[in-house]
């Protein structure tokens, strides 16, 4: 009997093999289910991998612009701090000067100075009180070497609106930077050696000071009919200007082509 039943159980799989076929195919889909979960799941790894890797550069792109800005702040907040303390202790002295509202430029009155109407030259009973502006500038830079958070110095040279006549026709260009070369000449040949103010140095080791003319091009006054409005004119700004990143250093902080992000 038993051999009776197998033989009915044979002949049923013989007569039904579509069984068999359909095992066979449950199996194959089965193994490509799994096998596409596995491509997924390595996809997906590698995605995540990717992402984590832009979120490390993006933070440590915004770690580096967040060390320039705060270096950029910092060499502003002491350069106003210079001026601020220059101009306090010139007042304490007598002398008066004014500083910028963005605490950058040093404004030296023409009455410091003793600058007549087309002349360039310091008077010699102005030269002391240049002197003590020269001194006075020197300190403040040497103080910690806080000259170090400024990339130049510029001596820049002013005057009124009345043409100026000869200095071999330059005229108030060049009777502006004889002004600025007139002060910076006196400070060279006047200041101690420890204040020398020609020895400092910017980070590239280049001289810090440099003087430049701008003739009448920037009044303080912008009306000129009176002498005060005029004598207004004829000064000697000291601008500074701070040590700052350049475009090349940011684009490198942001892994852009240098070439590319002129354009």
């Amino acid at each position: 009997m038993r051999t009776r039943k197998m033989r009915r159980s044979q002949s049923h799989e013989e007569e039904n093999p579509y069984w068999i076929s359909f095992s066979d195919l449950m199996i194959a889909l089965l193994t490509v289910f799994i096998l596409a979960v596995v491509v997924l799941v390595l996809q997906l790894t590698n995605k995540q991998e990717a992402l984590a890797d832009q979120q490390k550069t993006a933070a440590q792109q915004h770690s580096e612009l967040t060390q320039q800005v705060q270096a950029l702040q910092q060499a502003e907040n002491v350069r106003a701090e210079m001026l601020k303390e220059i101009a306090g202790t010139l007042t304490k002295k007598g002398i008066e000067v004014t500083v910028s509202e963005n605490g950058s430029v040093l404004n030296i009155r023409t009455e410091q100075l003793g600058f007549e109407s087309g002349a360039y030259e310091i008077r010699p009973e102005h030269e002391d009180v240049a002197v003590t502006i020269g001194r006075t500038i020197a300190d403040a830079l040497t103080t910690d070497e806080r000259y170090r958070y400024l990339d130049t110095v510029f001596i820049e040279g002013h005057t009124d609106n009345r043409p100026a006549p000869g200095l071999e026709g330059t005229g108030n260009w060049g009777l502006s930077t004889f002004r600025a070369i007139s002060l910076w000449r006196l400070w060279e040949d006047e200041l101690p050696q420890r204040e020398r103010l020609q020895d400092l140095k910017s980070r590239d080791g280049q001289p810090l000071f440099s003087v430049s003319g701008y003739g009448s091009t920037r009044p303080l006054a912008k009306t000129q009919k009176t002498e005060k409005q005029r004598a207004a004119n004829r000064r000697i700004d000291v601008r500074f200007t701070v040590v700052h990143p350049t475009a090349d250093q940011l684009a490198e902080i942001l892994d852009l082509d240098a070439t590319s992000s002129k354009k």
